[in-house]
C-alpha cells in the first residue's frame, strides 16, 4: 500500500490561497429543504449491458466491471489523487477498493451511473473514474464526481470528461418529479411551478485544477461551506457549483 503522509487539511484547503474575507455560508440543512417539481433521468438506470461507451477525441467513457478492480486499485492507492476524497486517505487493500467499484458492477448499477475513464490510445488504458452514485445528494440534487491518475493530470482530460459525462447524462430519458433540495440551488420558476433541474459539484478550497474544469464546463460557483474532514483532522472549505441540465 502507497504511504500516505500528505498534510490532508493544508491541501484541501489549499492554504497558502485561503481568502480570510471569503463568506462562508451554512452548511446544507435537510431540515430546511424545501420542495420543487423538477426533472430527473427515471429510476432505475439502464442496466449496464445496455449503457454504450461513448467516445470524445482521446477517451472512452463506459460502463465499469469487475475486471476494473486491478486498475481502480492502482487509481486509489495514489496519495495525491486520493487527498481530495472526503476521507483523505489511500484505501487499505484491494477489499477496500471492490467495496468502492461493487456498486457500480453488473447486478448492482440502477441506481448508480459511475463511469470507468479510458484512454482510445494505450490499448483502453483506465485512467480514471467519474460520474454520479446515489450516495452524493448533500444539497438534494445528483453530484458529479471524478478522479484521474496523477500522471494525467493537467492535459484537459478532465474537461473532455465533462463534455463526455454532460452529453450521456442529458440524454438520458427523463421524467417529472418531486424533491427536497436545498433551497440555496434552486434555478427559476416556470411554467407550472418547474424548476430548473441542476447538477452539484463539491470541491475542495485548494483544488483549483478541478475549479476550473468545472467552471470551462459551464457550471457556476454558488457557494462556499464548510466541513469536518473525513478522517478528522480539522475543517476543510469547499467551493460548491451547479450546472443547470439542458432540455432536449
Amino acid at each position: 500500500m502507497a504511504a500516505n503522509n500528505l498534510d490532508v487539511v493544508a491541501i484541501k484547503n489549499g492554504t497558502d490561497l485561503l481568502d480570510s474575507s471569503t463568506v462562508i455560508d451554512p452548511k446544507p440543512d435537510k431540515s430546511t429543504f424545501v420542495r420543487v417539481k423538477t426533472t430527473l433521468p427515471k429510476r432505475p438506470f439502464p442496466l449496464n449491458a445496455e449503457r454504450k461507451a461513448v467516445f470524445t477525441e482521446r477517451l472512452i467513457i463506459r460502463p465499469l466491471s469487475k475486471d476494473d478492480l486491478p486498475a481502480l486499485h492502482e487509481l486509489r492507492t495514489q496519495p495525491e489523487v486520493m487527498v481530495w476524497t472526503y476521507l483523505g486517505v489511500v484505501d487499505r487493500d484491494i477489499g477496500e477498493t471492490w467495496q468502492k467499484l461493487e456498486p457500480f458492477v453488473e447486478g448492482n448499477e440502477k441506481d448508480n451511473y459511475n463511469c470507468a475513464i479510458c484512454l482510445r490510445a494505450e490499448g483502453g488504458r483506465m485512467i480514471g473514474i467519474g460520474g454520479f452514485h446515489n450516495a452524493m445528494w448533500s444539497f438534494g440534487w445528483p453530484e458529479i464526481g471524478y478522479m484521474f491518475r496523477k500522471e494525467y493530470w493537467g492535459k484537459g482530460f478532465g474537461k473532455e470528461f465533462m463534455r463526455g459525462w454532460n452529453g450521456i447524462w442529458e440524454g438520458l430519458e427523463r421524467g417529472e418529479v418531486e424533491l427536497e433540495v436545498d433551497g440555496r440551488t434552486v434555478v427559476g420558476d416556470g411554467e407550472g411551478g418547474m424548476v430548473k433541474e441542476v447538477v452539484i459539484a463539491v470541491t475542495a478550497e485548494g483544488n483549483k485544477a478541478s475549479q476550473r474544469v468545472l467552471e470551462r464546463s459551464g457550471f457556476e460557483r454558488f457557494l462556499t461551506w464548510e466541513e469536518a474532514d473525513g478522517g478528522g483532522r480539522g475543517m476543510v472549505r469547499l467551493p460548491t457549483y451547479r450546472l443547470v441540465v439542458e432540455e432536449r
